[in-house]
């Protein structure tokens, strides 16, 4: 059977040759006798995968030894609460760019711990339809915390640039981590879920500064203290292994393209889509178009029942993962890292073709 034209907003869809690498080793890793998913972590064998996956995932993100980087449990949501936990120290404030849920739920869980928090900017006012581009800090701010796209309504910051120097900078990229070129040496911390770019689900990347490592709070529960998993080299306890292994295959594949080069084929996938909505009074975007992401293209029709109709007919020709979140409604379209050009050229056609059908 050929392969389906993938736009679930995650899991996402994973490079083919990555997939076909690791089902051939997936008995018999390498003649080891064993599969990845029953090595020790603390094995020579799985020790040389692990870093092997650290070492490209700095040499992608041109980051040195000023940086660790950890690969965790927990997804992006005990993020919002690590984060919370460790960087806002007393008297100080975490500063949130509230823009959509995820940022929202980062904002809310540091809240429910008791610290410190304020709203440096938001775009609440116009149900998350543009990104904010001025920030109002508090005092005693301990870091500025920003999601840089927005699965649910499909928006993305790509010049980071708008962003203060003056504090820490702490950015959720889980879904469009590695997908253009960024310049690491402007954020404190970054963290992201594996499974929109760079691997299945099942581990987080988490990448820290070391010149904060000091201003960590102590006293934390062991599992939600960063510095317990700095200092056993994410080894305290068994990480996810196989998503590590895996991520670390998506990273090399990452590599061999380039970033920028990655950058410009998502920026022609996403284009086949936003042409066809750009130049149609069938379909509708749902966001400011400066701010639009090329991760997840969001989209309305007319109406409810055509939009079911328009998924529905979509499924039979092997297009799927449309439908909006549950929360918004409406339609979307994920462009990952690894979906080919053509499964966007597909769902451009169609869209013209039932445009036509149904007006």
């Amino acid at each position: 059977m050929e392969r389906i034209y993938n736009f679930n907003a995650g899991p996402g869809v994973l490079p083919e040759d990555v997939l076909k690498e690791v089902q051939a080793d997936l008995f018999n890793y390498k003649g080891k006798g064993l599969s990845v998913m029953e090595m020790s972590h603390r094995s020579k064998e799985y020790q040389e995968i692990f870093e092997d996956a650290r070492a490209t995932m700095k040499r992608v993100l041109n980051v040195g030894d000023d940086y660790e980087v950890l690969f965790l449990g927990g997804g992006a949501h005990t993020q919002f609460l690590m984060v919370a936990m460790n960087l806002i120290q007393e008297g100080k404030v975490g500063n949130y760019v509230v823009t959509g849920s995820w940022a929202e739920k980062a904002y809310k869980e540091a809240k429910k711990i008791g610290k410190l928090t304020h709203i440096a900017a938001s775009s609440e006012d116009k149900n998350f339809t543009y990104l904010p581009k001025t920030f109002n800090l508090s005092d005693n701010a301990a870091f500025l915390h920003y999601c840089s796209n927005n699965t649910i309504f499909g928006t993305e910051c790509l010049d980071d640039s708008i962003f203060p120097t003056n504090v820490p900078l702490v950015c959720d990229m889980s879904s469009d981590f590695l997908s253009h070129p960024i310049d690491t040496k402007k954020y404190s911390l970054i963290y992201a879920g594996a499974q929109k770019n760079i691997g299945p689900a099942g581990t987080t990347a988490v990448i820290i500064r070391k010149d904060i490592i000091d201003t960590f709070n102590t006293g934390l529960p062991t599992m939600l203290s960063y510095k317990t998993h700095i200092d056993k080299d994410s080894m305290y306890n068994t990480p996810p292994t196989f998503p590590v292994y895996v991520v670390g295959l998506v990273l090399k594949w990452i590599e061999n393209k380039g970033l920028e080069n990655i950058k410009q084929n998502n920026i022609k996938k996403a284009g086949f889509i936003y042409n066809v909505i750009d130049n149609s009074e069938f379909y509708t975007g749902t966001v400011a178009k400066e701010d639009r992401s090329l991760m997840n293209v969001t989209f309305r029709l007319p109406n409810e029942d055509l939009e079911a109709k328009f998924i529905n007919e979509a499924k039979k020709i092997d297009i799927i993962g449309i439908k909006g979140h549950r929360s918004v409604g409406g339609c979307r379209a994920s462009v990952y890292n690894a979906l080919p050009i053509k499964a966007c050229e597909v769902l451009a056609q169609f869209m013209v073709d039932f445009e036509k059908a149904n007006k």
